[in-house]
Order: C-alpha cells, then sequence, then structure tokens
C-alpha cells in the first residue's frame, strides 16, 4: 500500500500533510500524532469518514489519498517541561569547544538500519579490558578468518582503533560486512533492498560469543582460576541451580551449574523495579519428562547466583511474540533501574560470605567521609580535596584467586542501550554511555549529545520514548585513602623483611 500525506484535525487545530505510511501498522503513525499534539495512542482515537483506525492493521479502512482529512479525538497528558539546559550537539561547538571534547566517543554512521550494531558496539567500547584485550589480540583479515569469530574480533579491533585516533564519526563498514557474513540473517533485506531491522540484544549475544570462542582467559598463578574464555572471566555469571520435583516426593532434587553472560529482567504486571524482575528469574517453574513418573511433570526450579563478574549485563524482557500480527510486540511498561546496583540478594549464602570484606572496606570509608564532613576538620578536608586532585588509586575489583570477578557485588551503571518503537525489527536503537560523573553522552548513529544522569534514569519505560533494553553495570571501585595505602605498603615491607628472615634461618643452621 502507499504513502499519503494527510491532514489531522483534533479540536480546534489542524496538522498538515502528516505522512501516513500504509505498509506499517497504524499505531506507528499514531505515534507521529502523539509527538504532535500529546495524546498517547491508548487515549486515541483517529476517524476516516466515520471508521476508526485500529492500532494493527489498515484492514477495513478505504478511501485513503493524499490531502484526506482525518479527525482525532483524545486529550493531552501533561507535556514534560523543557530542559533547563539545552541539549548540546558537538557539529553546533566551537573549535575549542570540539578540542575539550575529544575525548568523547566518535559516533558510527548509519548504512541503513545498522543503528543495532552501532548502539551494541558503542556500549561495549565503554569497557577498557576489553577494548585492551582486542588491541592485544591476533586477529586478522585473511580469506579465512573474515567469518566466524577471529574475523568479528579483528573488526571490531580494527574499528576501535580507528574510533581511539578521530573525533569524526567513523563508518563501520568493515565491521558490518563481516558481521553479515558471519550471520547471513543481519544481511536480510526489506522492500527497496534496505537492510531490516535486527535485534540489538541478538546482536550483542552473537558477538559476545564470538568474542569468547576468540579471546583466551587471563592468568598464570598456580592458585588463581584460569578461565577458558576471556568474555567467561569479565562477563561471565554462574548460577547454583537445583531442580526439584513438585508431583512427587519419591524424585530427589538435583544440583548443577549454569553459567551465564546477562542476567535477565522478567516483567509482568507486579514489576516496577529491576530488581523485583531479577528476583524472578531466580525461580520458575517448568515441564519436563520425570524418570521417576515416567511422564511429563512439573519442576520448580530454584538458581541463586555464585559467581559475580565485574560487568555485570541485564536484558530487559521487553518483547514477546504476536502470533497473528508475526512480530516481537514490545512491553512498554515503566521499569525502574539504580544508577549503583547491588547484588547481594541474588547470591548464594557462600557467596554473600565471600564478597561480604570488601563490602565492609566500603561502608568504613563511607562512614570515614561522613565523619570528616560532620567534623568540620579542615586539616582533613584540604587532604580530601588534595586527594580528589591526584590521581586516585583504587583496590582491585575482583577476587585475587579469579580474575575478572566481583569481590563485593557492587555496581556503577556505564551504559545503556535503548530501543523506541513497537517491535524489535522496526523503531530506532541507541546507545547512551557514561562520559564522567556528571555527564552521558547520547550516541545517536553519528550523532552525540550530552546529556546529564536524570535523562538516564527517564528511559525506564512508559511510553514511546527511549527505552531501557539493555544495561551494561561495571565494577563499583573502592578508592584507597593515602594513610591507607602508607599502612599497605608498610605491611608489605614488613612481609618481605619476614621472608628474608625465614630463609636467613636454614643458612645458619649449615653454618653451625
Amino acid at each position: 500500500m502507499p504513502v499519503y500525506k494527510v491532514n489531522v484535525k483534533w479540536g480546534k487545530e489542524k496538522f498538515s500533510e502528516i505522512e501516513c505510511n500504509t505498509d506499517e501498522a497504524p499505531l506507528i503513525f499514531k505515534s507521529a500524532l502523539y509527538s504532535l499534539t500529546g495524546v498517547v495512542p491508548e487515549r486515541m482515537k483517529v476517524m476516516v469518514k466515520g471508521k476508526a483506525i485500529g492500532d494493527d492493521t489498515w484492514t477495513g479502512i478505504k478511501n485513503l489519498k493524499n490531502n484526506i482529512t482525518m479527525m482525532m479525538m483524545g486529550s493531552a497528558s501533561e507535556l514534560p517541561p523543557e530542559p533547563a539546559e539545552k541539549t548540546q550537539f558537538i557539529e553546533d561547538m566551537s573549535e575549542s569547544q570540539v578540542n575539550q571534547a575529544s575525548d568523547y566517543p566518535p559516533g558510527l554512521h548509519n548504512l541503513g538500519n545498522t543503528c543495532y550494531m552501532a548502539a551494541t558496539l558503542q556500549c561495549l567500547k565503554t569497557v577498557p579490558e576489553l577494548t585492551e584485550k582486542l588491541k592485544q589480540s591476533s586477529g586478522q583479515f585473511t580469506r579465512q578468518s573474515m567469518v566466524g569469530s577471529e574475523g568479528i574480533c579483528a573488526a571490531m579491533k580494527q574499528l576501535y582503533t580507528e574510533m581511539d585516533k578521530t573525533s569524526e564519526s567513523v563508518t563501520p563498514l568493515v565491521m558490518l560486512k563481516v558481521l553479515h557474513m558471519t550471520f547471513p540473517r543481519f544481511a536480510e533485506r526489506g522492500e527497496g533492498g534496505v537492510f531490516q531491522q535486527q535485534d540489538a540484544n541478538e546482536c550483542w549475544t552473537e558477538i559476545m560469543r564470538m568474542m569468547s570462542e576468540y579471546l583466551p582467559g587471563e592468568g598464570s598463578t598456580n592458585t588463581e582460576t584460569v578461565r577458558k574464555s576471556y568474555i567467561e572471566q569479565y562477563f561471565g555469571g554462574e548460577n547454583v541451580t537445583t531442580m526439584k520435583c513438585s508431583e512427587t516426593e519419591a524424585e530427589p532434587e538435583t544440583k548443577s551449574i549454569e553459567k551465564w553472560t546477562q542476567l535477565r529482567c522478567h516483567i509482568n504486571t507486579d514489576v516496577r523495579y529491576m530488581q523485583v524482575g531479577l528476583t524472578m528469574g531466580l525461580k520458575e517453574n517448568i515441564e519436563k519428562t520425570s524418570a521417576t513418573l515416567e511422564r511429563n511433570a512439573v519442576y520448580v526450579k530454584t538458581s541463586n547466583v555464585n559467581r559475580l563478574p565485574s560487568y555485570l549485563t541485564i536484558n530487559f524482557i521487553r518483547f514477546f511474540y504476536k502470533e497473528k500480527e508475526n512480530i516481537n510486540a514490545k512491553v512498554l511498561k515503566d521499569i525502574k533501574f539504580p544508577m549503583e546496583y547491588d547484588a547481594f540478594e541474588l547470591c548464594t549464602p557462600e557467596l554473600q560470605t565471600k564478597i561480604t570484606p570488601a563490602r565492609d572496606r566500603f561502608e568504613a570509608l563511607r562512614m570515614k567521609k561522613i565523619e570528616i564532613e560532620l567534623s568540620g576538620d579542615v586539616k582533613n578536608k584540604k587532604n580530601e580535596k588534595k586527594k580528589e586532585e591526584k590521581e586516585v588509586n583504587y583496590e582491585p575489583c575482583s577476587f585475587s584467586d579469579d580474575l575478572g570477578s566481583s569481590n563485593s557485588g557492587y555496581y556503577e551503571l556505564q551504559a545503556v542501550l535503548t530501543h523506541q518503537g513497537r517491535s524489535s525489527s522496526s523503531g530506532h536503537y541507541v546507545a547512551w554511555v557514561k562520559h564522567t560523573e556528571d555527564n552521558w553522552i547520547k550516541c545517536d548513529d553519528e550523532k552525540l549529545s550530552i546529556v546529564k544522569e536524570e535523562d538516564i534514569l527517564k528511559l525506564s519505560g512508559g511510553g514511546d520514548w527511549h527505552v531501557a533494553y539493555t544495561l551494561l553495570y561495571g565494577p563499583k571501585r573502592l578508592e584507597i585513602w593515602e594513610d591507607e595505602k602508607k599502612e599497605e605498603d608498610k605491611k608489605e615491607e614488613d612481609k618481605k623483611e619476614e621472608d628474608k628472615k625465614e630463609e636467613a634461618v636454614p643458612e645458619m643452621e649449615k653454618m653451625e
């Protein structure tokens, strides 16, 4: 069906030449009206010659043509106030401002519905350990390695290297080509030969799988757990899972270890917060064959986290398959997520005990800062200010015997991948990445803009605005204060002295 330019009359107002694409669901057209009027699609009624337009199909709507006038009814909800600070685009900055902002990540040109890939790559680039590992990798382009894990890693290495050398937007042509060759489904084209939109989290998962196959784990000591994959080290978690048949006591429960690189936040009518959705995913009923009953039975599957990674990825289950329309429809529900996340409640009792010492040190530092603030100790405040001006030292955020793990369960949000639209195979994906303590950067393909923390919190959903789909949390790092560092250095020196004395004892015994 063709595209028309139509007029819409809403009360005393009239909007002219609005694009009405009948190849898309009417809900897309209503979303355009929402942006003009503030009337949400759920409270909107659009009439064409006495016939109401539905949300899913144009069936029954006849006589559509250019310049036809439609009638719209519905009251507008209160529009959000204008931001106190106007969004500032890099292309609008002066030369000095651009130089000052030169450490911002460059944008990635859209090559035709490739925003899903661009948003994924921008989010993953916020992990310094990953970008460094890719730079050190030996991945190269050959006829054999253009497809598969080596090709994906080589393409990412080339792209990230190019992005680090320029502040201008980069064209990820090689990355896209390798992605299409490795995963042909991402190369599917629609009408007019344009690439079809793809699911960004599916792209994220596949890229992580390819890196997991190619990038080896690190670690050299005998006491350290050396994992097979670098991705498993820094992004991989483990659950202890218990399976119990709810229909018979005769069948003993079974335990197993499940590995993951993403936690899933389940969404239903009762879920309003991310933590609730994550907790729901730890207990579920599944149906499988029972060896005892010799038939299908219902089992209760209970999971608890036994290993936390340094970088925690959380995927919101926002899409579900609508068989009638043959699309992955979207759940727009508002699900609040925190800027700082504590994963303690998800863990096994054993892991909770293991991460408690680091958590106690976080609490001691917090109390120390409060004590200085309340005491009015000018000397300590000056020392704290000097410390802030210097390069801050941090404690390791992993266990000494498990590189890439989290030793505290505390995380800070560092990247958000959002979706705007009504289905995973349409709409638009954007990356929002943390830049400084106060500023975030909205990476909308090649267009970058500065946003604040409050703008990130508005990505929780509830409407047709950008909605959080995948979150990337990084480790919350514990500062080492100068006096603590001196104490640690003294302990290390004392230990070296003790070792020397122990080595000297056998020598003296030989002499005797």
